[in-house]
């Protein structure tokens, strides 16, 4: 009916799937490499999941769509939950092979004769099995074994499985699958459309009846079909078609988010079970706070500015402690903004006493002249640290004295140790052969 009205020349959204109107998102370009890539290696099993309506059978029309008749001889099946002597019948009908009153075992030698009888022809068979978690172990067990069948080297079948997502999991989780899971050469899993993928959709299917622009789509239209479909295909058609049969009948020229959230109602009163939840409301953008003022810190007491200095007794008792100012330059910085340097004189606090806020714009220039309370602080501090400075590095000049003379001492012990090993040494050898004191002695002496 809506195709009609606008002009078009098939249904652009039936739910039927159709090769012609493929289109290649992410998720189906890698799925489309991986069979490229497991077709090539000519054996084994590819496997392809995804979500009900992802798109799996629109795939594999593509795909079959783009092998050369000449090179592969295609069987596809779509399994019921088939038992495995009914699966083997139709693979054998599939070879041009009647399966009629065979036993397995005869059944199995007629499948692997059909199978050379297309090899004999320069062709390879693959066989496309869709729905494959309804498939019992059993059955894929037989699978498995038709896919040893093979002559001069070359495996004379390849299989394609298609699957929901509970196959990927039943092929991971079960053990009796694992001769089948080694066999596995290429595995993909398809992934719903991402939301900058719906409106390229939309508009290909469309380019593919002959559209014209009507009608036309506004782009909150696009972003209301994904949240209403999740970017699953087969869901986003059903929703488009009605979408278009809504303006069809409303006698709308323009689709816009408005129109297609009113959809989404009228799907989930008549389809509760196949609607998606309609995309929320925008919620209100939240006001940006506004800037709180700065203030800049009190200065420290005087107290904590000039710490009382160790007793002399303690300084010297511990020479090996590395000799630092007692208020650190990191301490200092703190409390000072970045563009005052270290010790000089805060001018923040009477700023902030003032009521005057500080962001980013740059701080006030101090004045030339700063109160006499704020000089004598400084001025008591950098005292402080002076006298503590000289103490301890009068401490430290005591220490390295004390450290001398006992170096002193000790090298005058070792000369007159030597000295007397040598008088020893000249009663024991009278005959004055030369005798070297080590090295270590040289050095002391």
């Amino acid at each position: 009916m809506y195709d009609e009205h606008f002009g078009l020349t098939g249904r652009p959204f039936q739910l039927t799937p159709d090769a012609r109107f493929w289109y290649e998102t992410a998720t189906h370009r890698k799925a489309m490499a991986y069979l490229g890539y497991g077709l090539a290696q000519g054996e084994g099993f590819v496997v392809v999941t995804g979500d009900i309506g992802a798109g799996k059978t629109t795939l594999v029309g593509h795909l079959t769509g783009m092998l050369d008749p000449a090179a592969l001889n295609v069987i596809t099946i779509v399994s019921t939950a088939i038992p495995a002597d009914d699966l083997l019948r139709i693979v054998a009908t599939g070879l041009g092979v009647d399966p009629s009153g065979l036993a397995k075992a005869q059944l199995l030698t007629a499948i692997e004769r059909g199978l050379h009888a297309v090899a004999r022809t320069g062709r390879r068979t693959l066989l496309i099995v869709d729905e494959a978690q309804a498939l019992p172990v059993d059955a894929l067990e037989e699978l498995r074994m038709l896919s040893n069948f093979q002559a001069g080297g070359h495996a004379l079948l390849q299989i394609l499985l298609l699957g929901q997502p509970e196959f990927r999991e039943r092929l991971h989780g079960s053990d009796r699958l694992e001769q089948l899971r080694q066999r596995v050469i290429a595995i993909h899993h398809l992934e719903a459309m991402e939301p900058n993928e719906v409106s390229d959709y939309i508009a290909h299917r469309l380019s593919v009846v002959g559209w014209q622009g009507r009608p036309d789509f506004a782009d909150d239209a696009f972003e209301a079909m994904y949240h209403g479909s999740g970017g699953v295909p087969r869901r986003l058609n059903q929703l488009a078609g009605r979408v278009m049969l809504h303006a069809a009948i409303e006698g709308l020229e323009m689709i816009d988010g408005r129109v297609v959230r009113g959809v989404l109602r009228d799907l989930h009163a008549d389809l509760p079970m196949l609607a998606v939840d309609a995309p929320p409301a925008a919620e209100p953008e939240a006001a940006e706070p506004l800037p709180q003022p700065v203030v800049a810190p009190e200065p420290l007491p005087q107290s904590a500015a000039a710490p009382e200095p160790l007793p002399q007794s303690v300084a010297a008792a511990e020479p090996e402690r590395e000799i630092r100012p007692i208020v650190e330059e990191t301490t200092v910085r703190r409390f000072v903004p970045r563009t005052v340097q270290w010790l000089e004189p805060i001018d923040e606090p009477e700023a902030a006493e003032e009521g005057i806020e500080t962001g980013d714009a740059d701080p006030a220039p101090a004045d030339p002249a700063p109160e006499p309370a704020s000089m004598s602080v400084t001025e008591e501090r950098i005292a402080a640290l002076e006298e503590r400075i000289a103490e301890q590095e009068a401490a430290l000049r005591r220490v390295l004295t004390l450290l001398v003379d006992w170096v002193e001492a000790d090298r005058g012990e070792v000369a007159a140790a030597a000295s007397a090993m040598v008088a020893g040494a000249a009663e024991i050898n009278p005959d004055h052969v030369p005798i070297r004191a080590p090295a270590a002695w040289d050095h002391a002496a």
